[in-house]
């Protein structure tokens, strides 16, 4: 009779090696007091006090402490971004203290051995700036490009990956079209003219960049969706599918062409249902509340099977693929680390299915300002206690620590997907059985 094969404890889902392993933050939503940008201003005349960004995890003073974790969490990669309002408080003086202080920073992550990406706009801009027509001007793409002529010879040696914008259809449907984001309006022809203006400012990004650092690696992080008609027998909705996609994950990329982007990065974050109603000749969004699907704090679906079709639909671009950002919004941290082997199951499936993916940069290191919905949602790998500024790993970030240890899944962490696992006392024991 044949011997049964031994079981492997140690077979794995292994990444490609050199694969970057780390985290995103962007400078409003940690560093504190930005008091030059034009979303300050509009927290203090439009926002109550407890959804101002304030102090926010003050970052700008501990940025050190916020690196030496995610190292000791092993990550081995950095995304984050300038303020530009910092840097350029007035149009055209600049703040050379504030360079060195990015530079410093910068510096910093480099003597550990990250790999640095450095988004050069993360949606806010100087309050000067918003003063003179924002990205409604037809002027703004040229003042984006004196700055980054400014800040990139000048942190060029700290630098791996450059992201010139990040999320330009976010920036124009939030501010533009909904208007729930500054500047608040409500205008198709407004946002149409913002999103050719912020196509305008990454072309004339890109050629600076590679005119200042030629080997240089240039991309947008763009935030892209998986769509789904919510009745799969109606034509109507499955071109209406089609036509969001080519829109919302698309069209970026057909405006600046394809070969001003050394790379894509990618954020991915929900799936989204269409659904026409009888009453009405126009498609709309499903609200996920209303159906048994799991979700976020912020009503998010969790769906990590969208992120694998994602990365087939870009790999048509024959590009290195890096996930800028991908997290969830939950206080329980148990659904994170389910959400984070989920996810990360299927980006191992699209890379054996052919998708060039470098890279996965979890949203976010710590807990911070998230906007519009305040400091109420939670996406940190690291919680952070806003009264004190005290931080401290969440189980999740130790999982993440494994995964990047060993450059995958290993299989006794599946074990952590099933509900009701006591997740940081199976982390121990599968910690104990590593050493």
């Amino acid at each position: 009779m044949d011997t049964p094969e031994p079981k492997h404890d140690h077979a794995q889902l292994e990444f490609p090696q050199g694969f970057l392993w780390g985290a995103a933050t962007s400078s409003y939503q940690v560093e504190g007091n930005n008091m030059y940008s034009d979303w300050w201003q509009w927290e203090v005349n439009h926002q109550p006090f407890d959804l101002r960004s304030g102090q926010a995890c003050d970052q700008y003073n501990r940025y050190a402490e916020d690196f030496a974790l995610a190292k000791d969490l092993n990550h081995n990669a950095h995304r984050l971004s300038l303020e530009w309002a910092r840097i350029e408080p007035e149009e055209d003086q600049f703040n050379q203290n504030e360079i060195d202080h990015y530079k410093q920073v910068l510096k910093s992550l480099k003597d550990q051995g990250f790999t640095v990406m450095l988004t050069l706009h993360h949606f806010t801009n100087p309050a000067w700036f918003a003063k003179k027509g924002g990205w409604e001007s037809f002027g703004a793409p040229k003042r984006f490009e004196r700055f980054v002529k400014k800040v990139v010879p000048e942190l060029k040696d700290y630098v791996d990956l450059w992201i010139t914008i990040n999320e330009p259809g976010v920036l124009m449907f939030q501010g533009y079209l909904i208007g729930v984001w500054p500047p608040q309006k409500k205008s198709f022809p407004t946002g149409i003219r913002v999103y050719w203006n912020l196509a305008r400012a990454h072309k004339k990004a890109y050629k600076a960049i590679h005119q200042l650092v030629p080997n240089a690696k240039v991309g947008i992080a763009n935030n892209v969706s998986s769509f789904d008609a919510f009745h799969h027998h109606s034509l109507r909705e499955e071109i209406g599918v089609w036509a969001l996609d080519i829109i919302n994950n698309h069209l970026f990329y057909q405006m600046t062409g394809i070969q001003t982007h050394d790379f894509l990065g990618l954020n991915y974050y929900f799936n989204q249902y269409l659904s026409f109603n009888t009453h009405s000749r126009f498609p709309s969004f499903v609200d996920i509340a209303t159906t048994k699907k799991d979700t976020s704090d912020l009503g998010w679906e969790v769906y990590p099977e969208g992120i694998f079709d994602v990365l087939m639909d870009f790999s048509d671009y024959h590009k290195p693929i890096y996930i800028t950002e991908n997290g969830l919004a939950s206080t329980n941290d148990d659904r994170r680390v389910r959400f984070l082997i989920s996810y990360l199951k299927e980006i191992y499936h699209a890379i054996q299915t052919g998708a060039d993916v470098r890279g996965y940069f979890h949203w976010s290191l710590i807990d911070n300002f998230e906007w519009a919905d305040g400091f109420v949602p939670r996406f940190g790998l690291v919680e952070v206690d806003f009264a004190t500024q005290k931080r401290t790993p969440r189980p999740s970030s130790k999982v993440y620590a494994e995964i990047i240890k060993h450059n995958g899944i290993e299989h006794k962490l599946l074990k952590l997907l099933g509900h009701g696992i006591d997740v940081e006392a199976e982390l121990k024991d599968i910690m104990k059985k590593d050493h």
